[in-house]
């Protein structure tokens, strides 16, 4: 395991200079990243793909390291083959010109969305995605090219698989945002809310959840993210808005999730796969969980609210808990997903998955995109974005070249209902918990049946491990029509 681990000190090298890409480097450094970042992306691909690694994994395999199948010696060399197998089929010229190609890319969309100017990053994207059909023939798949690049995020995820479960997802949500309307009233959350004191709250609540901030710390960005730099160095970062307290709270509260699932990997399997996160989609399950099971509970802000008001009292002195409560928990049919509710959420998925799937497939120009966007969202969610930032722009993802990304929020938060709805029946009364500030006993249960299990088990076994049951996008429904109809009084 000596290089695997090498390899894993590699690739947080990678890690650690997109973090600074995305948060302190100087807008004219992006071409010198770009250099840095293919290079270090050839050698680390060089690593993974030797012919040496290949003859190693077939005498383990042989051997009697592997007789039992949950070992960590035998989920180390099942995850090291598979990673292997998928790594050789693209060459290093391809892994070299990407890694260039998104650090550029990701400076353009930063700067079109800034000017909602889509022209401009028009063509960067129009690079990504031939390079993104490059690969996606390279891996090779059965049917569709986006499958083998949603293998990247979620391994044995399959479109039509998704595709099924979407349709029956927005068959259950489009009726039920139609009877949570009209929107609860947002107004408070578009007081003044000074920025270095939503920083100070910010970090006050995630330091309570249990993120360990001398492991840990938190900087400002453009879009928000969570790098997992390695053991003792998880970095969190958020945007603020003077005049919006929900973007950066929710923001720091969904990348929390991200922070305590690295913080609470098991640190004797550091550098291995049995010490990783199996999929991304598990990883989104802790972020939704956090942000928004936890984090837009009434007992969470019984306990957070008086905090709140003492942080902002020229903004909260005068609003009631119950109205506050029902204000970050408002259902509105809005263009942007980052800030988007737990109702209608994960529309913005679908027409995310939608259009990439047609980007990658050829069956989407890229310049048609925002065109269908903007037709998407018309059928969706009955709504029209003013303008590209607001449109085809608001996302970081396809700069970045994050392919077959975006379907890992929805089962995120299928697998964070399942996974709640099972805590609650085995942990004392959660509520109760919550309203007093304490929060050790999901995180302890959470630990204990997800975090520590590290690779052990693919994804879906995983939550069948934790909760009795396959995953099931049921209890999320049922989630949602019992905390809205409720706070709707419908």
């Amino acid at each position: 395991m000596q290089r695997t681990r090498q390899d894993e000190l590699l690739a947080s090298c990678l890690e650690l200079l997109s973090w600074d890409e995305l948060t302190y480097m100087p807008r004219a450094g992006a071409a010198q990243r770009g250099e840095q970042m293919a290079l270090l992306s050839g050698i680390y691909h060089d690593r993974a793909v030797d012919a040496r690694i290949g003859e190693l994994l077939g005498e383990l395999e042989n051997s009697t390291l592997v007789g039992d199948p949950l070992a960590p010696a035998a989920v180390n060399v099942r995850e090291i083959r598979r990673a292997h197998q998928r790594m050789s089929r693209v060459p290093r010229s391809l892994v070299e010109e990407l890694a260039r190609v998104t650090t550029l890319a990701q400076h353009e969309w930063e700067a079109a969305r800034r000017e909602s100017d889509f022209p401009r990053f028009r063509p960067w994207l129009q690079k990504v995605i031939v390079l993104k059909r490059r690969e996606a023939d390279a891996l090779g798949y059965e049917a569709d090219p986006y499958d083998a690049l949603l293998e990247e995020h979620e391994p044995g995820a399959r479109s039509t698989d998704l595709a099924r479960l979407f349709d029956a997802l927005r068959r259950e949500l489009v009726p039920l945002v139609n009877r949570l309307t009209p929107p609860a009233d947002m107004s408070v959350l578009r007081r003044e809310y000074p920025l270095d004191r939503q920083e100070s709250f910010g970090k006050a609540v995630a330091a309570a959840l249990g993120f360990d901030f001398e492991a840990g710390r938190l900087d400002t960005t453009v879009h928000p993210f969570c790098s997992a730099i390695g053991p003792g160095d998880c970095r969190l970062a958020t945007r603020y808005d003077v005049h919006d307290f929900s973007d950066a709270f929710f923001s720091i509260l969904h990348e929390v999730g991200h922070g305590l699932y690295e913080q609470g990997l098991d640190p004797d399997h550091q550098g291995t796969p049995i010490g990783e996160v199996p999929s991304v989609a598990l990883h989104e399950s802790q972020a939704r969980l956090w942000e928004n099971t936890v984090g837009r509970s009434r007992p969470f802000w019984e306990h957070f609210y008086p905090r709140a008001r003492a942080h902002f009292p020229g903004a909260l002195g005068d609003v009631k808990l119950d109205d506050f409560h029902l204000a970050v928990n408002h259902v509105e049919r809005s263009p942007i997903r980052a800030t988007a509710d737990e109702v209608t959420y994960n529309l913005h998925i679908l027409v995310r998955f939608d259009l990439e799937r047609a980007l990658i497939a050829g069956n989407l120009e890229v310049a048609e995109l925002p065109g269908a966007w903007n037709e998407a969202y018309r059928q969706y969610l009955g709504i029209t974005p003013r303008s590209d930032a607001e449109g085809c722009l608001q996302d970081g993802h396809w700069g970045a070249g994050l392919i077959g990304y975006f379907p890992t929020y929805t089962l995120g938060n299928l697998f964070a209902a399942q996974l709640f709805s099972r805590a609650a029946v085995e942990l004392a009364d959660l509520d109760c918990s919550f309203a007093r500030g304490r929060f050790d006993g999901l995180l302890g249960w959470l630990r204990e049946k997800i975090y520590r299990q590290g690779h052990r088990y693919p994804a879906g076994r995983l939550i069948e491990q934790a909760t009795g049951r396959p995953p099931d996008y049921r209890p999320f429904i049922e989630y949602l029509s019992n905390k809205y109809t409720a706070l709707y009084s419908i």
